[in-house]
């Protein structure tokens, strides 16, 4: 038992995959109520010193299992039809796989400073943004959203992630003139399949750190019915708050361990 639980570690302690199992739990309840648990999960691989690249397939993961099934729902509740969105899922695919092709060729030492630069801009954008208007009319046809938007947002989604189903969200809502629950069930639909495209591309590459990906995933399912247990009990702008409050606390952890040796 113990020859195999050396295994499955990979050199993690229990007391570092229990920290992880935790994070996971309260990404995936905020992420089911407010959205932006990547924010909180890939600082704490990264404080728990997973490389930045490693840190992004692991997360990709776990995030994969919980945007398929969303997307499964959307189709068998026919929030969503399939000839409405095949082509933004073909954009979605190509992009994200350009998006994380490209992020294995930059060296790990301008990632370990562009993921947390990065994660920053978004966690305050996630803070700051207010809803979309949504336009009584689209700003730009069907056809050149999902041809020339929809893949650029996939390409994040593969380069890096968080956000990305809010991003496709506020993008039908502005551009496409769609309801904010049509646009979020095409986003959750189009992120699925940037997720997907994604995580092969890391699978292929070896990018990921199983006894990581597995726990949060574990904890990602105990954090998304907790979430769905909670909904509607709990302010989401408090949320955005702690994911916020999490994330930098995390990162400045992560750059202070890395860049002076604490």
């Amino acid at each position: 038992m113990s020859a195999f639980w050396d295994y499955f570690a990979s050199g993690l302690s229990g007391e570092l995959l229990a920290f992880l199992l935790i994070v996971a739990i309260i990404a995936g309840t905020i992420d089911t109520l407010a959205g932006g648990g990547g924010l909180i999960s890939i600082p704490a691989l990264m404080a728990s010193g997973v490389p930045p690249l490693m840190a992004l397939g692991t997360n990709k993961f776990q995030g994969s299992f919980g945007s398929a099934m969303a997307s499964l729902l959307m189709f068998r509740s026919r929030r969503v039809r399939w000839r409405d969105v095949r082509g933004g899922i073909l954009g979605s695919l190509l992009g994200a796989v350009v998006g994380t092709f490209l992020v294995q060729h930059i060296h790990a030492h301008w990632l370990s400073w562009i993921v947390p630069g990065v994660l920053v801009f978004i966690a305050l954008f996630f803070l700051l943004s207010k809803p979309p208007v949504q336009t009584a009319t689209p700003r730009c046809s069907k056809r050149i959203y999902q041809r020339c938007i929809v893949p650029i947002i996939g390409w994040y989604d593969g380069f890096f992630g968080p956000g990305t189903g809010s991003f496709f969200a506020l993008s039908g809502v502005s551009l496409r003139g769609l309801s904010m629950v049509d646009a979020t069930a095409a986003a959750k639909v189009f992120n699925c399949a940037s997720n997907v495209a994604s995580l092969v591309v890391f699978l292929i590459a070896g990018h990921i750190l199983w006894p990581a990906a597995i726990v949060m995933f574990l904890g990602q399912l105990i954090g998304a019915w907790i979430g769905a247990h909670v909904l509607f009990k709990i302010n989401p702008n408090y949320l955005r708050y702690l994911v916020v409050v999490m994330s930098i606390s995390m990162l400045a952890r992560y750059l202070w361990s890395q860049h002076f040796g604490v």
